[in-house]
């Protein structure tokens, strides 16, 4: 008698999981949307060394077009805001030039993503995946700083001489520029229509003057005073190291350095939720 329920059982599981793969085979992910939030960080003329010790708030939105169960098509849209001061740095030459800025980040961009474990949300042994990520993007910037306590923006200004006929080499910046982002990441399929994800992402970009510092100076570039004998908002913005000394400011001397353009890099956790169908099983 047992031994004739064990045969029963031996069926069961033979004929059961035929029919548990066939399930697994006709059940389609086809993408998620989902939201995230976390921290950024910027690199670049004024963060040189890549500290990471001014991180500030990043979000983001996304759709997910599932090719298979290992690539997929994204597009995102994030938001960041990225800033950074000479303050920070241990270089004294950083901290005597004493510049500093902000800006938002508007990113728009498409990338593709492999997954390395297949990734079926709804089904246990295949609900987890790491994943990386590499795209193309466009995003806005505009950087200001604060001049006692007033918000100022710094492209208008030209403070390397951006748009000066003495500099005609110099043309004044755009307030948007293409990123490159690549991504690291990892999701989790709480259920079947819902996820959970953490993501690294460092931007590659086509500008170096996200911070607004890329040459050398140029004190000659405009007036340095007004109708009024007051000096002018560019030339108090142009070389702010008069605030720590003595001015260091001279034609042609480095202010930052060209020869890397910035960059930025975000972590963010978030929510997905799952878009699915049901493929009829071919026989």
């Amino acid at each position: 008698m047992i031994k004739r329920y064990w045969l029963l059982f031996a069926l069961f599981i033979l004929f059961a999981l035929p029919v548990q793969a066939q399930l697994y085979d006709s059940f389609v992910h086809d993408g998620e949307f989902g939201a995230s939030i976390g921290l950024d960080h910027y690199f670049g003329d004024l963060n040189p060394t890549g500290k990471l010790n001014k991180p500030k708030f990043a979000a983001g939105l996304f759709y997910r077009k599932q090719i298979n169960n290992y690539v997929g098509v994204r597009l995102s849209g994030n938001y960041l805001f990225l800033g950074y001061s000479d303050k920070y740095s241990d270089n004294p030459f950083q901290r005597r030039r004493n510049l500093s800025f902000n800006t938002d980040i508007w990113e728009m961009a498409i990338s593709g993503d492999f997954n390395f474990f297949k990734f079926i949300p709804g089904v246990p042994e295949y609900s987890f995946t790491p994943y990386v990520s590499l795209g193309v993007g466009i995003f806005s910037y505009n950087p200001y700083t604060y001049l006692n306590g007033t918000k100022v923006y710094l492209r208008p200004l030209g403070t390397e001489g951006q748009g000066s006929p003495l500099y005609p080499n110099r043309k004044q910046y755009g307030t948007t520029a293409l990123c490159v982002p690549f991504g690291i990441g990892a999701k989790y399929a709480l259920n079947e229509k819902m996820n959970v994800f953490a993501e690294v992402t460092y931007r590659f970009t086509s500008t170096d003057y996200i911070d607004d510092v890329s040459t050398t100076y140029a004190p000659d570039a405009f007036p340095a005073v007004d109708a009024n004998g007051n000096p002018t908002t560019w030339f108090l913005l142009q070389d702010r190291s008069y605030e720590t000394g003595t001015v260091i400011g001279i034609k042609g001397r480095q202010r930052g350095t060209s020869l890397k353009n910035d960059s930025y890099v975000s972590l963010q956790i978030g929510i997905s939720f799952n878009i699915q169908s049901y493929k009829c099983p071919t026989h």
